[in-house]
């Protein structure tokens, strides 16, 4: 029988999710990758049992995550049965919808036909009377946002989620949507934007937006889909993402200039004593406005070793400035 570690809440720091009454671990873990059906249960069961060992109470699920499809809330949904359920009301679970699903015009976007099927369905899985975090997972253009952000705010109100989030909404959809949320009187918790060294869409406006809102953020893809460790430091190696090019990263982004950037990126790394990827995330971590930092894992010692970001978040300013002479190059 699993049995949480009493030191959990000593080893990790906390910070508040915007004006709201929730706070959240620096790091939190998602689940994305790694978690799923064609993956080793045994596996898994140790990154989850470690991370909320050390103090990680917030795991983010999507519908379709997996593969297969929500496969990785069914296993989610077993772990909580067998280990977990003992400590839901320590836990954060946020799960969302937007993407692909299921077959036809109902299976995907932004609807309240989708989105409250798919929470439903969500539920059932993990096996759980509801979620702390709903989120819309993206935009849809031809779905009004009154109608999906009203989705978000039946789910709240039938209690089958206690906060609302969004993600991958720009600084215009986002204004609108929390406007609208507001109105209703279900405001939005959270915003989960791909944010990252290399990606920095977000700072065009929407962590203005988050900040003068109360509204916390967690990117995610802070390694850049593993561009930001030293997997590529020399180039693409074999049975990587980019090799494959199954995933999000594809071989062309793994260009010279990339490299180089990343070659750079890394001896200031060194000389602050941390990984590149510690260095990544804790360079998320120096602005207020980002709540908690989103990672992924394969196995314990990957999770172990992105946690020893917290341990050296400060940036002096000639540092900062290095870091944006080289991406700027």
């Amino acid at each position: 029988m699993y049995k949480a570690a009493d030191n959990r809440y000593e080893q990790i720091a906390y910070r508040r999710c915007g004006k709201s009454g929730i706070q959240l671990p620096e790091i939190s873990l998602g689940l994305w990758h790694n978690f799923g059906g064609v993956d080793v249960f045994e596996n898994y069961r140790a990154i989850l049992r470690t991370a909320f060992d050390k103090g990680i109470t917030h795991f983010d699920l999507a519908n379709n995550y997996g593969p297969p499809y929500g496969s990785a809330e069914e296993n989610f949904g077993l772990l909580m049965k067998k280990d977990f359920m003992p400590y839901r009301d320590e836990l954060i679970i946020s799960s969302k919808a937007g993407y692909d699903m299921w077959p036809g015009p109902y299976g995907e976007w932004g609807s309240r036909k989708y989105l409250i099927a798919s929470c439903n369905q969500s539920l059932k899985r993990m096996g759980l009377d509801y979620v702390d975090i709903f989120y819309s997972h993206r935009p849809d253009p031809n779905t009004p946002m009154e109608e999906t952000m009203g989705a978000l705010d039946s789910l709240v109100r039938q209690g089958k989620a206690l906060y609302v989030g969004i993600s991958n909404y720009d600084a215009d959809q986002t204004k609108e949507a929390l406007s609208i949320l507001k109105s209703l009187g279900t405001p939005c918790l959270i915003h989960q934007p791909k944010y990252s060294m290399l990606v920095r869409d977000p700072e065009e406006g929407l962590l203005d937006v988050l900040g003068e809102s109360g509204v916390g953020c967690i990117p995610f893809s802070p390694l850049a889909q593993g561009l930001l460790t030293n997997k590529y430091l020399k180039g693409i190696p074999q049975n990587s993402r980019a090799a494959k090019s199954t995933g999000f990263l594809q071989e062309d982004q793994v260009d010279t200039q990339t490299i180089s950037k990343v070659q750079e990126l890394n001896i200031l790394a060194e000389r602050r004593g941390q990984s590149l990827a510690q260095m990544a995330i804790a360079w998320l971590l120096k602005d207020a406005r980002v709540t908690t930092v989103l990672i992924g894992a394969s196995k314990v010692e990957q999770l172990l070793d992105s946690l020893k970001a917290v341990d050296n978040k400060h940036f002096d300013a000639s540092e900062l400035a290095e870091i944006e002479k080289i991406l700027a190059q």
